[in-house]
Parts: C-alpha cells; structure tokens; sequence
C-alpha cells in the first residue's frame, strides 16, 4: 500500500497524460509560500498594496500539442502557476491570466526561478489566477524554430495552452472558470494581440476574453515610424534577421533560394552560424552593423521601399495586428521614450481601431521618459489593475 502511495505522488508531481487531446506532460518545478513571496518582495522593494499576496502557489512545466505553421502536430511549452486556494475560494472557479513574453532568440529550456516576466505571473497566481507563461513555438522544450512575429503561430501557443489548462485544472481538481485575461510586452504585446484577435475571429464559442492589455509592441509591422529604425543606428540589430529568416519559415514562397543571400558578406555567414537558438539576441546584435539596412543587399532594401508586392512587405503586412476592432475592453500600453518599439506605432493603432468602431479600447501610457525595458515595469502594474478591475465587474475597467 505504501508503495502505491509513494508511487501515486511521483505521478503527480511528473504527470504524462495518455488519453488528454492537447496535455502531454506536466511536471512540478517550484514552489512558493506567502511568506517567501513577502521575502521576495521586500528585498525587490515592491509594494504590497500594488502586488498582494494572498495564495501560495506552485509552478509547473507543461508540455502540450499545438500546431506548426506548416500545418504539423508538434509540441511546445510553458508554465503554469497554480494558487493553491481554500475550497470556498474556487467555487466558482479560477480565472487564468496569459502572459507573453518579450523577444527571445536563446532556447531555454530549464526554468530558473521567478526572473523577469514570470515574476509579473507570480503577482497574478498569489493573487487567485491561474498564471499561464507560454514558451512560443518553437522555444522552451517545444518542437521546430520559432517563427518570430508571426500572428498565427503566436497565437497557435496560447490557445493551444488554455486547451491544456483545461485538462491540467481537471487532473488538479481545482476548476478554470474560462475567464481569460490576456497581456504581453514587446513581442508579447503583438502575441496578446494576435491571441485576443484569433480567439474573438475563429473561435467566439469556445474562448472567453474578458480583458487584453498588449504593451509595446509592434501592431503596425509596414509602418514608417517602426521602418525607419532600419535606416538609423539601433541597439537591437538582430530584430531584423531575426525578422527575415522567421518570415522565411512561415511563407516558404517568399524567397527562391537561400534566405541567408539576402544579407551581404560577412553577415551572410555570421548570422548563419549564430541564429540557431544557442545565442541571445544581445550576442548577436553586438557583432552586426550599427545601422541594420547595412547588412543587408542594397537592392534588395530598394525593392522593399518600392515595391509594395515586394514579397517581404506583404508577408510583414499579414501581420499587422491593427485593423480590427476588439469587443472586449483592451489596454493599449505605452511609454513615450521606448527606443526599440516606437511609442507611435500604439498610437496608430488605438486610432484604426477606434475609427473601426471599437468602443472599448483604451490608452494608457506608462511613463514619458521610460524605456522599453523600464517601461515593462509600470505597463506590467497599470495592466494587473486593469485586469483587477473587471474582475471585480467594472465593465471597462479603471
């Protein structure tokens, strides 16, 4: 008997799931308690009144089916916090908040504890959400190469995660209430877009989204105010490889031949060696011109600027995240000093949508003299009140 106990517990905490349609695995990697969460807090200097902390909370990797741009099952990746809540707390069930994360060129694979922004899913999970972290494609433990701002396979992750969730929260005994809240920085701003946008399009009946708050991110990919970071000197010049060769993957018609022929000597080569998941995108960047057209054909560029058949700009302009109009409230966070992604390419698109006849869609900018990275914290805070808020029944939020 004590053997089966024993082996009923090492099942639990590395799950492998036989007969769900989307988990595979899930396997407990962290635990936290209030009282090491205040620990936490305080040596961060973060203020219990703007983060509290109610639950303990445990994290685990979950391995689950999604689909590949070319249509194939493969699997992908992520994180789920679980409160660990009282019985009268769930009756009604646990909301879950989806988090998507910034630009990520490395594969990691291992989880290392709360760092960046799985420290904001931790603020959501102590506070009574489930916390869900997806990886992207292709990144993480998943199968295949990231496609990097691709609207569909984004997506693909998220939605293929609350499917896992779903079986995940059945197995835990510790009921989903498919109230989803959805946020991202940076590319993560593009991927909660792309998430709210395709659950509200194709799946209307299956997904609720009771709130989204994308920040920073690039919805307007064609657009000259993002554009012309090409042209002039920029701390981030892997951005735009990075760019090209997921394009590549997605739409495979885009370039006859080798992709890497599109960048000039020695950078053809260099980015060949170097863009295969075992560099950072800061690695990469710093051994790249300080201008990122220079390393690409010239002729090329001119073609792009040209030509708006060139193959690139249409494969770019299919995911642009701009024009549609959200039905539930969104948050378009800001901050007006981001040097990687311009302040005004959130601008344009609070603009379309609000011409479109979105009525609750809202700005909010974050800091006027903050950057992109200082700027996560305070879009990161202005987004857990948002999301707090509707979750107490303020329709449009504060």
């Amino acid at each position: 008997m004590k053997k089966i106990l024993v082996l009923s517990y090492l099942l639990l905490l590395l799950g492998t799931v036989s007969q769900a349609q989307h988990l595979v695995s899930y396997t407990k990697v962290d635990s936290f308690t209030t009282d090491s969460l205040r620990a936490l807090w305080k040596q961060n200097k973060i203020k219990k009144f703007i983060v509290p902390i109610k639950y303990d909370f445990d994290v685990y990797e979950v391995i689950y089916k999604t689909l590949y741009v070319d249509g194939d099952t493969i699997t992908a990746s992520g994180y789920i916090f679980l409160p660990l809540m009282p019985a009268k707390d769930i009756a009604e069930g646990i909301p879950a908040s989806v988090l998507n994360h910034g630009t990520e060129m490395r594969i990691n694979p291992n989880w290392k504890g709360l760092g960046g922004m799985q420290a904001v899913v931790a603020a959501y999970a102590t506070d009574g959400y489930y916390g869900l972290y997806p990886h992207y494609i292709g990144l993480g433990k998943g199968e295949r190469r990231h496609v990097y701002q691709h609207t569909e396979s984004e997506a693909q992750a998220s939605i293929d995660m609350v499917r896992a969730l779903r079986e995940f929260a059945e197995i835990m005994e510790t009921p989903f209430n498919e109230d989803l809240y959805i946020s991202g920085y940076s590319q993560g701003g593009h991927a909660a877009m792309a998430s709210h946008k395709i659950m509200q399009e194709q799946y209307p009946d299956e997904f609720t989204v009771r709130a989204s708050a994308p920040a920073s991110g690039a919805y307007h990919m064609t657009g000259k105010d993002q554009q012309r970071r090409m042209f002039e000197p920029y701390g981030h010049q892997a951005y735009l490889p990075y760019l090209i060769t997921s394009m590549d993957r997605a739409y495979p018609a885009m370039w006859d031949g080798d992709i890497y022929e599109v960048f000039v000597p020695p950078y053809d080569s260099l980015l060949r060696a170097t863009m295969t998941g075992e560099y950072s995108i800061g690695y990469v960047s710093k051994r790249l011109p300080e201008v990122p057209a220079d390393m690409l054909d010239p002729s090329l560029v001119e073609q792009y600027l040209q030509d708006t058949a060139f193959p690139l700009r249409v494969a770019l302009a299919d995911n642009d995240l701009y024009d549609w109009a959200p039905e539930s409230p969104m948050l378009l966070c800001y901050c007006n000093s981001d040097e990687q992604v311009d302040y005004r390419n959130t601008l344009f698109t609070y603009d379309y949508m609000k011409d479109l006849g979105a009525r609750h869609v809202r700005l909010s900018n974050g800091g006027k003299k903050y950057d992109h990275n200082t700027c996560a914290l305070f879009t990161s805070i202005q987004t857990k009140f948002f999301f707090d808020s509707i979750r107490k029944g303020k329709k449009r939020g504060r």
